[in-house]
């Protein structure tokens, strides 16, 4: 089974509208950087890794000048300012342009990557050897350029999922169950107020999540609510592990603080009512209790000591 979330065709990137999911499964075609952008901004693609590689492949639809290599760099890295994916992806690509190299070929390059570390996090995973597995928000093919991150464990775990649905854009119920089924795993959703009772309830033996952005110091920013759920599985003395690549770690931010969490239309939440909507949230790293990565499984504190030398 193969999802392909996005692909460069013979003039543009093909994107498959995540919006429309699990309903429709239809794409869209983008000619142009600004329709690449549009796309980001407006959650058809999506994920961390992935919009970082739908980014690169945006790339090569620049104008091959500087001016307007820069210009098309700066449009997208604003599009989505938390996940440093999508800032690293770009910067690697510009500068290989900008030496002469091909920014598809760069751009094909850095997918390929993504996959391979993907399959390594789900082989590293699997030696947890959960059994019931629970996560929050998206973090299979449709966040990546591979089976996944978290998602990736589930699979190579062959673990049965509890997934949360993942407010307000259920993300989880959408996105998650529609890969689950894809891939004919044993599935349940759960509504974001369930987790405490499904960790205490349901033998869950691992909590396992994606991340946006991992601080030098292994604070991690995730999706809205993943705080919340390392904090119940503190409370359960359930394990809590934060599943990336080496790409997801910034080692030029020290903290969390210094990391940028979006704010999103408050709409989304509610048409009738003020609203605070932020998108992300920050796990510090005393309640993560290690990161699997393509590298292997690193405790959270040996995370902050080899933060220069892990990433990259």
């Amino acid at each position: 089974m193969k999802i392909r979330p996005v692909a460069w065709t013979r003039d543009g990137v093909r994107i498959l509208d995540q919006t429309q999911l699990p309903q429709r499964e239809t794409y869209i075609h983008c000619t142009r950087v600004s329709q690449v952008v549009r796309a980001i901004e407006r959650l058809q693609v999506r994920g961390a890794p992935l919009i970082g590689i739908t980014a690169a492949y945006a790339m090569a639809l620049a104008r091959p000048t500087p001016t307007a290599l820069k210009k098309a760099a700066q449009s997208l890295i604003e599009a989505r300012p938390t996940a440093i994916n999508l800032s690293w992806a770009v910067k690697r690509v510009l500068e290989k342009t900008l030496n002469g190299g091909s920014a598809l070929q760069e751009a094909r390059a850095i997918h390929k990557e993504d996959a391979a570390m993907c399959e390594a996090i789900g082989r590293h995973g699997a030696a947890l050897k959960a059994k019931r597995i629970l996560t929050i928000c998206n973090s299979g093919a449709l966040a990546t350029g591979g089976i996944g991150t978290a998602f990736g464990v589930v699979l190579r775990s062959k673990a049965e999922l509890f997934a949360c649905e993942t407010r307000p854009l259920s993300q989880g119920a959408r996105l998650t169950m529609w890969e689950a089924k894809k891939w004919k795993r044993k599935a349940q959703l759960i509504v974001d107020g369930a987790a405490a009772t499904t960790m205490k309830n349901q033998n869950i033996d691992l909590v396992i999540t994606g991340a946006d952005r991992i601080a030098r110091n292994g604070d991690t920013a995730n999706k809205i609510g993943t705080l919340g759920l390392a904090l119940m599985a503190k409370e359960f003395k359930i394990p809590f592990y934060i599943a990336a690549p080496s790409t997801t770690f910034d080692p030029s931010c020290k903290t969390g603080k210094e990391i940028p969490i979006e704010e999103r239309d408050p709409t989304e939440i509610s048409p009738h009512f003020p609203a605070y909507n932020p998108a992300f949230d920050i796990t510090p790293a005393k309640l993560i209790t290690g990161f699997v990565t393509e590298k292997g499984i690193f405790p959270a504190g040996k995370v902050a000591l080899d933060a220069q030398r892990l990433p990259k």
